[in-house]
């Protein structure tokens, strides 16, 4: 078995792949249209045929409510792993990302998380 799938909850898919392609790097697998909504996947640049992420519409009023509570409680939906947390943080803060905590030493781990403009709060980690 394998992870091969992910998902974030996102209010505008359109605004989520500028984000994710534009500024985090990301790169578009799969644009389906699905309806009103389309099944639309991003990978790593570096792995595209690892895992890929949805970038999931929010139709399920639940999962909105879920996404707002995880957000004010500064609680990050998923985490990326990144090669160097600063220089993430500088490039990113340098594309106009907002972070909530920048680079934070949690032991053998360093972490710092952002808001990805779609309603969820985002880690990224090096370990």
């Amino acid at each position: 078995m394998k992870i091969k799938l992910s998902s974030v909850m996102v209010d505008d898919q359109e605004k989520a792949l500028e984000f994710y392609t534009g500024v985090l790097g990301f790169v578009k697998k799969l644009d389906i249209p699905m309806g009103t909504d389309r099944w639309l996947t991003v990978v790593s640049p570096e792995g595209p045929d690892d895992v890929e992420l949805l970038l999931e519409p929010m139709g399920f009023a639940p999962a909105g409510t879920y996404q707002k509570a995880l957000f004010e409680a500064g609680i990050p939906l998923t985490a990326f792993a990144v090669s160097d947390v600063e220089q993430e943080f500088e490039r990113l803060t340098g594309l106009g990302v907002e972070f909530k905590s920048g680079p934070t030493d949690v032991g053998t781990t360093t972490i710092a998380v952002f808001n990805d403009t779609c309603g969820n709060l985002i880690q990224i980690y090096q370990g």
